[in-house]
Order: C-alpha cells, then sequence, then structure tokens
C-alpha cells in the first residue's frame, strides 16, 4: 500500500513544477532587462522546479529498482518551512486566482516524513483554491495546535463548501466534487492514504456556499 501510494505521490506532484517552468518561460518572454527583480525572481522559481523534478525522478528512479522497499524517514520539520515550500510550488495557482492564504502556527517543529506532509499540506491547499467561491476573494487560513496526543493540521478556506450527498465519496480515489474543475481526483485520497497510515485521522467540515475545513490529526512524538 505504501508503495502505491509513492508511485502516486510522485505523479501527481510532478504537474506543478512542469506548470511553474511554462508558466517561468512565458513570464520571461515579457520581462524588462531592466528588472532585475523580477528576473530574480522567475530564476528562482525555475531552480526550485528543476529542483523539485529532480527528486521526484530519482525517488521514482529508486521505486523502479528491484527489491527496492519503500521506508518512511521521519525527521523533525520546521512547519513554516514547509508552507512556504508549498507556496512557491503553487506560484502559478495562488496568483491567478488572487488567493489570500494566512496561518496561525502554533506548533512549529513536526516530526513526520518530508514528502508526506508536504503532499498533505499541498493538497489540501490546492484543493482550497481549486473550489474557490466566484463571489468572494478567496482566503485560506492554515493552522496548527496541540490537541491531547495529536498535532492538529487545520486548512481553511472561504469556497464553495461541498455538498451533503458528496460528503462520503471525497475521499475516494479518482473521484471530482464537479466534472468542471479540472483535476484527477488523487488528491484527497493520497492525503487520507498518508494519514491513516500513519495512524492518524482526518476530520472535513463544510458548508454548501461557505468554505469548508479539514483538519488533520497527526499523533505527536512520544517524548
Amino acid at each position: 500500500a505504501n508503495h502505491e501510494i509513492l508511485l502516486d505521490t510522485i505523479s501527481h506532484d510532478i504537474k506543478n513544477p512542469l506548470s511553474n517552468l511554462v508558466l517561468a518561460i512565458e513570464l520571461f518572454k515579457n520581462v524588462s532587462p531592466e528588472d532585475e527583480h523580477e528576473f530574480k525572481s522567475l530564476l528562482q522559481l525555475v531552480d526550485n522546479s528543476l529542483t523539485r523534478m529532480h527528486k521526484l525522478i530519482h525517488d521514482l528512479t529508486e521505486v523502479r529498482k528491484e527489491g527496492y522497499k519503500y521506508e518512511t524517514h521521519e525527521e523533525l520539520l520546521n512547519f513554516e518551512h514547509i508552507l512556504e515550500d508549498v507556496r512557491l510550488t503553487l506560484y502559478e495557482h495562488i496568483h491567478d486566482s488572487s488567493v489570500k492564504i494566512s496561518s496561525n502556527i502554533e506548533v512549529s517543529e513536526i516530526s513526520f516524513s518530508r514528502r508526506k506532509l508536504r503532499s498533505i499540506i499541498y493538497n489540501l491547499i490546492n484543493n482550497s483554491i481549486k473550489f474557490k467561491s466566484p463571489d468572494r476573494q478567496p482566503q485560506i487560513l492554515v493552522s496548527t495546535k496541540r490537541e491531547g496526543e495529536y498535532i492538529v493540521i487545520s486548512v481553511k478556506d472561504n469556497g464553495i463548501g461541498i455538498e451533503n450527498d458528496k460528503f462520503e465519496n471525497i475521499f475516494s480515489k479518482y473521484y471530482r466534487l464537479e466534472n468542471s474543475i479540472e483535476g484527477s481526483g488523487i488528491g484527497l485520497y493520497l492525503v487520507k492514504e498518508i494519514v491513516q497510515s500513519a495512524g492518524g485521522k482526518i476530520l472535513v467540515e463544510s458548508e454548501f456556499n461557505q468554505g469548508s475545513e479539514f483538519k488533520i490529526y497527526l499523533v505527536a512524538e512520544h517524548k
């Protein structure tokens, strides 16, 4: 199961650095030679995208090796750094949607797999952007807190919400809430699989036409 999750995650995650490279190339065509700040920003976007793709391709190569076993390598992570990495990866979508992303981080350090934590945050924020409301400026609040034995990660938005009759299917593989909205239907499925395989849980609160909140409960490191 973990092996399948890794392959799904890699194939899913490689799309965004590719999109960012295409975006950077288009912007380079119009950037002024005198605009040094914009030029450096685009170079940083290209560098981040290429680094990300190189890492993904390396991981995919390792998976294909005979006898390879997928292991989770937990490390002490800075949540703000993971969040900023996701922001950079979703640069194009954030820019195009004019979404405002704010954060309230009470727990900064989380012991978890870097790839898996990044995938959780990436997919939840990307999902909120995709299902933004056309009637108001999109807003996303990302927060962390300690709650008993868990570290709770929350991603809350003011988007279109989820209708009651669709709740039971939102974590199904390839299920899409709206056929008119582009997507593979695998993002929330990956989040659920990653969280549950780590012994955590995921809760969703949503009101149609008002917004949704996804709460991820990860078992805190025992001291």
